[in-house]
């Protein structure tokens, strides 16, 4: 009998920490406050233990459960790693990366294109990139958009961008930052310090008075009107999509199989979803019994993607209508993605006007969701 291990994990109920922030009608400063706790309290755990995190993002930041006073929680480890001075590679989200990490980018770029030697004693950082990313979080919690952006969005960190995190140049627009307390700006300013020594630890965080006041602290912030903003949302995700194309470094050359030859049963069942013979009909994994219902949703989150963040090399229109053809063959059942495409000048094989593809990813994800639910997939 094979070896294997299983993980247990903890279901979270209550969705990410922008989404859910979105949805109150008064995000007060006060609440921001109590989350920041919780978000620091998890964060000095892992601090104690020497582990840096090296991921801390609103995305990895989730609710139990829809309660009002549900827990938020720190996911997703997978580049977490102990801190024992060796931490070199440039593992991290865009908008929330840390100085230091991106210098470490910076190297590891020109040493393996060979512009610089490879040094004896690598560039490396520590745990207090995770105060950082703290800080970016807290600022976009505080007002819905984060202190370091681009107008320009690339597969690799514009250059604006990069001179913005590493000069720790950022302000306080007077507009959504005039009803903020100066307690909250002064928790900002001290962890988004560039010189990681000068930078507060998690444990000045939590002494920190923004997170100890007794004050009411109750004025609305602006950020959860801004985070509703959808389109503003994905854009968002889009950018991080495409700077991640190129950002993320393994520490390790991993080795794959072939897929001829692999005999894991979710990348055998991956494979064989993805194949299409030249006569159009679709291959079926009679081991795992896969439906058609399956292949339908995958065909809908196809389309999605292309929407959201198209690949590269294509012209984009012409793969949206073949992803959508694709789609439409396996849910012409469906009511209202038939609405939905005949609202988008849908001809059965193409769109004759230009889509608006955020809207229509939108949608497509709805009828997902009604697809999920219905009785007939359960």
């Amino acid at each position: 009998m094979r070896a294997r291990l299983l993980i247990v994990m903890e279901m979270m109920e209550g969705g990410e920490l922008f989404h859910r922030i979105s949805q109150h009608r008064h995000f007060t400063e006060k609440q921001a406050s109590q989350v920041t706790k919780q978000i620091a309290s998890a964060l000095k755990h892992c601090h104690c233990l020497n582990i840096a995190h090296r991921d801390l993002k609103p995305e990895n930041l989730l609710f139990k459960d829809n309660s009002l006073e549900a827990p938020v929680k720190l996911c997703d480890f997978g580049f977490a790693k102990i801190d024992q001075g060796d931490l070199m590679t440039p593992q991290f989200t865009p908008y929330y990366v840390a100085p230091q990490v991106l210098e470490a980018q910076r190297r590891h770029q020109k040493e393996k294109s060979g512009i610089i030697p490879t040094s004896p004693t690598p560039y490396t950082y520590n745990k207090s990139c995770d105060l950082w990313s703290l800080g970016v979080i807290i600022y976009v919690m505080l007002c819905g958009y984060p202190p370091f952006y681009s107008k320009h969005h690339s597969r690799t960190i514009p250059k604006d961008m990069r001179k913005k995190i590493m000069t720790g140049s950022f302000e306080f627009p007077e507009e959504e930052w005039s009803q903020i307390s100066e307690m909250a700006k002064d928790v900002v300013r001290k962890l988004l310090k560039v010189k990681p020594e000068e930078r507060l630890t998690i444990e000045g965080v939590l002494d920190h008075p923004w997170l100890n006041c007794t004050e009411a602290l109750d004025n609305i912030l602006p950020s959860a009107q801004m985070m509703m903003d959808k389109a503003v949302v994905a854009g968002i995700q889009q950018a991080h999509a495409e700077q991640l194309a190129n950002m993320r470094i393994q520490d390790l050359k991993v080795s794959l199989k072939p897929l001829n030859t692999v005999n894991n049963p979710i990348l055998r069942k991956r494979k064989l979803l993805g194949t299409k013979p030249k006569d159009g009909v679709y291959i079926h994994d009679p081991e795992n019994g896969t439906e058609d219902s399956n292949i339908a949703l995958e065909k809908l989150r196809d389309v999605i993607a292309q929407c959201i963040l198209p690949q590269a090399g294509e012209n984009e229109d012409e793969k949206l209508n073949e992803l959508m053809q694709e789609a439409w063959q396996y849910n012409k059942d469906c009511k209202l993605l038939r609405d939905t495409l005949q609202s988008f000048s849908w001809n059965g094989r193409g769109f004759t006007e230009k889509v608006d593809r955020l809207k229509l990813a939108e949608v497509v994800k709805q009828v997902i969701e009604e697809q999920t639910n219905s009785p007939d997939s359960q």
